[in-house]
């Protein structure tokens, strides 16, 4: 197989190359501080070396003194001793080897005058003695003088040590202020007195992001609502000569890995005005205040730069709804935080030319009055993409891939549905480096499918350990799933069904290609369930015991079910009533009665054992198909489209899928390009809060696994 080539893309947008003065560079303070470390370190042993060699007495006496080699000897006192400083004659020290040392070891320039040599004594009266003692036999003009001086080691000094230590703890004092406050950088909030500054990034010409509205892909209507922004700050008489007015923020609110922040990057990008950028964790401070003091810091410098764009990300951090989790008497500072938001942007002396954007995956949280039009006129949904969205980007994170003939980035996204941008991309870096192990030359459709599957379902594990009782119980757990979905209409076509160990705690699963739709029907949720339930039914006509692998199953039916009853109006006896709470207004009360709650866990039951019991008749029904499946999983462990039709016969529901109508129009063939679908990983799948949008929402995990 060829390699394609890879094409250089063109870029999109030159960023002219300014010349940038050097700044010079900002005194630091550690620097100060480790000056005087070493000082302290370096000056005392300087300071000490104007002693000479210790010595004791009786070396002096012997050595020196009866050797006529004494020129003078100096007398003083330090604390509780007295110190005597011995100077050689100069001609003794030239001459003398037993001086050559003392020549050699030079440590300053004073040493070749002394004093060479020092010992103690208890006295000065007791020093004199002994050295008159051992001069008695020499006339008086032969006796070696004894000088008496007044002086003392400075170091010794109480009040020096006294200022010592002062000066130690007022730079240790410093530097515990300088880390409480943020860091020990030299930068806004690095010092106790800038901890009120605040630490937006400022992207302006001379620190341009390169990012632009072209790589950002599958967002076409999210870009032309913030383009129109860019626009304006652009060209802005062509708005105002008509009398409209930009709006002062706009929101992006989405899944999280849906591109929030890489649009905001292509904004800053694209704008060309000073671009400050922060996250909503940055406005909070263990000190009382500081959060409303940053913001106010925040706009001051915002406004000496209008116009100008200012994205916080996570607003949700200090955006919360005010008034609810409140500590009696205390002083939210949160609260606080969000009070001056609020004014600052819409406020009595609000100033324009200042345009917010803000991110956040939790809009229901927000306060409303930082919700209402002059504050953030404008919510930019960024939901997850479909078809054409995953297929752009694709597109866009191929470009830096060495792709194989073959490749095709329309058939990539119709094999994940469900999936964001930032999985997208996880899946082109995994295909790389899979392709990489493999030592391959260009990465291929097949790499692609593996991490698919890898992003999916976790990391393949075909040498775990599993009992052969174990192996069966898993394949006939997963063959239940697949015919179930085979013989009802309604239920999503499986692609492909394994027994391979994935991920943490997954010992098999399968995979379903569903059409993507945001409404369904009451038969549509039963099929479903009844596809769910699959496994759990497979074992018991088989063994007639059952295991925990059928945990996550119950959990979704059992969501799905309380969901049609209590959100859904899909039942007759509790009628066409919904209890979600989006906003959280009946906090820990239930906004119906004991009555209704038994009601509602009855029907609930009822529904369960209802779709239970056609699961089971069915299975029953198609024994012979589920025995030469299951065996079949045993013996080749992984199984496809084809291989079920090759056991089961074609599904008899002509149903087209989402992909064979997007890729070619026609069935496709599975066998050799399996659509991997969301794969339900044990625990890890959460379909909470979606029921009230989309009861089947995939959200990138999907149908089942068996642990």
């Amino acid at each position: 197989m060829k390699d394609k080539k890879l094409q250089k893309p063109n870029p999109i947008r030159k960023v002219p190359n300014k010349k940038i003065t050097p700044k010079p560079p900002k005194f630091n303070l550690m620097w100060l501080y480790g000056v005087v470390i070493i000082a302290l370190l370096v000056i005392p042993p300087i300071l000490d070396s104007s002693r000479g060699t210790m010595i004791n007495y009786k070396t002096f006496e012997t050595k020196m003194l009866k050797q006529h080699d004494v020129e003078k000897v100096e007398v003083y006192k330090s604390g509780e001793l007295v110190y005597a400083d011995v100077y050689i004659k100069k001609d003794a020290l030239k001459n003398k080897p037993e001086y050559a040392e003392i020549n050699k070891n030079k440590r300053s320039l004073s040493m070749s005058d002394g004093p060479q040599y020092t010992f103690t004594d208890a006295s000065y009266e007791s020093l004199k003695q002994s050295i008159n003692n051992a001069e008695k036999d020499l006339p008086d003009t032969q006796k070696t003088p004894i000088v008496y001086v007044q002086h003392e080691n400075w170091l010794s000094s109480p009040f020096l040590q006294f200022v010592l230590m002062g000066v130690v703890l007022v730079v240790v004092w410093m530097f515990i202020m300088r880390r409480m406050s943020g860091g020990a950088g030299g930068g806004p909030g690095g010092q106790i007195f800038n901890i009120g500054k605040s630490k937006a990034t400022l992207f302006d010409k001379e620190a341009q992001v390169s990012v632009t509205f072209n790589d950002v892909a599958g967002l076409e209507e999210a870009k032309q609502e913030v383009m129109e922004i860019v626009d304006f700050l652009k060209n802005p008489k062509k708005y105002t000569n008509l009398g409209g007015k930009i709006p002062k923020g706009a929101l992006l609110v989405g899944s999280p890995g849906t591109g929030k922040t890489l649009l905001a990057k292509a904004v800053a990008g694209e704008a060309q005005v000073p671009f400050f950028s922060l996250s909503g964790s940055d406005f909070v401070e263990m000190f009382v205040g500081v959060g409303a003091s940053r913001v106010r810091d925040l706009f001051r410098q915002a406004k000496d730069k209008a116009p100008c764009i200012i994205f916080i990300d996570e607003i949700d951090a200090i955006g919360r709804a005010r008034g609810k989790n409140n500590i009696v008497g205390g002083n939210d500072e949160r609260e606080n935080t969000l009070n001056q938001l609020l004014v600052e942007m819409d406020g009595f002396g609000t100033d324009s030319g200042i345009i917010i954007l803000a991110a956040t995956n939790r809009p229901d949280v927000l306060d409303s009055a930082l919700l209402r039009p002059g504050r953030f006129d404008r919510q930019v949904s960024i939901d997850k993409p479909d078809l054409v969205g995953r297929e752009q980007i694709f597109k866009v994170h191929l470009k830096p891939v060495k792709l194989a003939e073959g490749v095709d980035a329309k058939k990539l996204s119709a094999q994940t549905p469900g999936f964001a941008g930032a999985e997208i991309a996880n899946v082109c870096n995994e295909a790389a480096l899979i392709a990489a192990r493999k030592n391959k030359e260009a990465v291929d459709m097949q790499d692609f499918q593996d991490a698919i599957d890898r992003v999916i379902g976790g990391l393949e594990k075909k040498n775990k350990i599993i009992s052969p009782e174990e192996k069966r119980i898993v394949a006939y757990h997963e063959a239940g799933h697949a015919i179930a979905g085979w013989f009802l209409e309604h239920a999503d076509p499986l692609v492909k069904v394994s027994i391979v160990p994935r991920g943490v705690a997954a010992l098999g699963y399968a995979q379903y290609l569903p059409k993507e739709q945001f409404l369904y029907t009451t038969e549509q949720l039963l099929d479903g369930m009844c596809m769910t339930l699959g496994g759990r039914v497979a074992e018991d006509i088989t063994f007639g015991k059952i295991s925990t692998g059928a945990q996550n199953d119950l959990e979704r039916i059992t969501k799905l079910a309380y969901a049609m009853v209590t959100i859904y109006g899909m039942n007759e006896k509790v009628g066409n009533v919904s209890f979600n709470d989006t906003q959280g207004e009946y906090q820990f009360n239930k906004p119906y009665s004991e009555k209704t709650s038994e009601l509602i866990d009855q029907e609930v039951r009822n529904q369960i054992n209802a779709v239970y019991d056609r699961t089971k008749q069915l299975l029953i029904d198609k024994r012979d198909g589920l025995e030469k499946l299951a065996n079949k999983l045993l013996e080749k462990e992984i199984l496809f489209q084809s291989d079920l039709e090759e056991i089961l016969g074609k599904r008899p529901f002509d149903h087209r899928t989402t992909y064979d109508e997007f890729v070619n129009g026609t069935e496709g063939d599975s066998n050799q390009e399996p659509a991997a679908q969301n794969l339900v990983h044990e625990g890890v799948s959460d379909h909470s809060g979606t029921f009230n949008r989309n009861p089947e929402e995939k959200d990138a995990s999907g149908t089942d696994t068996a642990r």
